[in-house]
């Protein structure tokens, strides 16, 4: 087995730079998608629509739906049976996710109502300035992306003094009567917040039919320690994974080398609550764009099935790093660090998707990156959680590898990661995707 600690470390202070540059300007799925897109046609993609025909043009390409993304870059002389090779990861995370009757209040205060989207952990979003971002559908169908990045929304938590027991027995939080954010004083009219929104946007009063919106905090991303070798900041589960993707897919795409496979990216929205939408990995995305990208070539059902033989995928997603005050909750002889590089993620139980051969593509990749890598088990008497990567092998009948960065404060408002991780990442997955 390859020493995980043998490789040299390289950091590179620009990759986390930008990383932290995405994250500020990603509060949202949409936004996420939107940004990677921008991206890539710098980088010489072009966006094509799923309700027209697409030609064999080489060169690269990329599908939006909704919080989702699928971009793929087909070299020239690719024949149809050609294998993929797939980063797979997703774009929502943990949050305060606004009601559709947004407008409540009580006592003289006017509050938003909001949903708990995903496993979060309510008591990061105490007492922390909350902007709202999201998704407005306007009544001719279009869409408008809002970010209100300023303090706007708070839930204020219970002072001691009528809590006496709380640092003894320890918080507890009711997702409905507790969550509820304040915005301001006075009576509540509804209607309130989608006309300071339209305002926000220069719309006229009504224009906005629909919405998806979500409460965000406003704390930029920041380095973190005395020799800055941490980063602090939010929706790194998983949005590392997608700057990282999307790096490495730019990067393979304008190298001017040759490629035995076609690399693709996959964005997928709502992992966090089960996968199950036209969005998620769940859905048929993704395995209608392979297979679109072969038909497209000339090719057969049989070459679709000769391309996914061929197929892997690294559904990479963030995993946890060993906390120092909580050290028994980890596996006692698996203990991925910070800056140590990526994890490979592994359960017997398939709450990850990787076996032996997917191990052995990793390490490869890893190893041609000279990028040093970390296996993640979790304890055998803690749950285990779980990605895409065991949907989208079921799914789609292709071997998949779990892998990711390992991370602090997992799900919480505001995450923590060492600075050199991600750019590891980015070099292992550049790696992967050149075969």
């Amino acid at each position: 087995m390859v020493n995980p600690m043998s490789a040299p470390a390289r950091f590179d202070r620009g990759h986390t730079d930008d990383l932290m540059s995405f994250l500020a300007a990603c509060p949202t799925p949409y936004h996420a998608v939107a940004n990677a897109a921008g991206r890539l046609d710098k980088a010489g993609f072009r966006q094509v629509t799923e309700t027209e025909a697409w030609d064999a043009t080489s060169g690269g390409k990329y599908v939006l739906r909704g919080g989702a993304i699928i971009a793929w870059y087909v070299p020239e002389g690719a024949e149809a049976s050609t294998p993929f090779r797939i980063i797979g990861g997703h774009t929502d995370s943990p949050h305060l996710h606004v009601k559709p009757l947004p407008d409540m209040g009580a006592a003289g205060w006017r509050q938003i109502a909001v949903e708990i989207y995903g496993g979060t952990l309510l008591n990061t979003w105490l007492d922390r300035d909350l902007g709202i971002a999201g998704r407005l559908t306007l009544r001719d169908g279009s869409h408008r992306l809002v970010n209100i990045d300023r303090a706007l929304l708070r839930v204020p938590q219970l002072a001691v003094h009528l809590d006496r027991s709380v640092n003894a027995e320890g918080l507890k939080l009711d997702k409905q009567r507790h969550m509820q954010p304040i915005w301001g004083l006075g009576d509540v009219h509804e209607g309130d917040l989608i006309r300071f929104l339209e305002e926000e946007e220069g719309l006229t009063e009504g224009e906005v039919a629909g919405w998806d919106l979500m409460a965000h905090s406003i704390d930029p991303p920041a380095y973190l320690g005395r020799d800055r070798e941490l980063v602090a900041g939010p929706r790194m589960d998983n949005l590392i994974s997608v700057h990282a993707g999307v790096a490495a897919l730019t990067a393979v795409s304008t190298a001017n080398a040759p490629l035995p496979y076609i690399p693709v990216l996959a964005g997928f929205d709502h992992e966090e609550n089960g996968s199950q939408s036209d969005t998620g990995a769940d859905g048929p995305l993704l395995g209608n764009v392979l297979e679109r990208s072969v038909f497209a070539r000339g090719g057969s059902y049989d070459d679709k099935a000769r391309a996914f033989a061929g197929t892997v995928c690294l559904s990479s997603d963030t995993g946890h790093a060993v906390h120092p005050n909580y050290s028994e909750r980890h596996d006692p002889t698996h203990h991925p660090r910070a800056n140590g590089g990526p994890i490979l993620k592994v359960n017997v139980n398939m709450r990850y998707a990787t076996d032996g051969s997917g191990q052995a593509v990793f390490a490869a990749a890893c190893e041609k990156a000279g990028v040093p890598w970390q296996v993640f088990v979790s304890n055998n008497s803690m749950p285990c959680g779980t990605t895409i990567g065991p949907i989208t092998s079921a799914r789609h009948g292709i071997q998949t590898v779990d892998i990711g960065v390992a991370i602090l404060s997992m799900h919480s408002a505001r995450e923590l990661c060492g600075a050199d991780d991600p750019y590891l990442l980015g070099n292992a997955m550049t790696a992967f995707l050149e075969g």
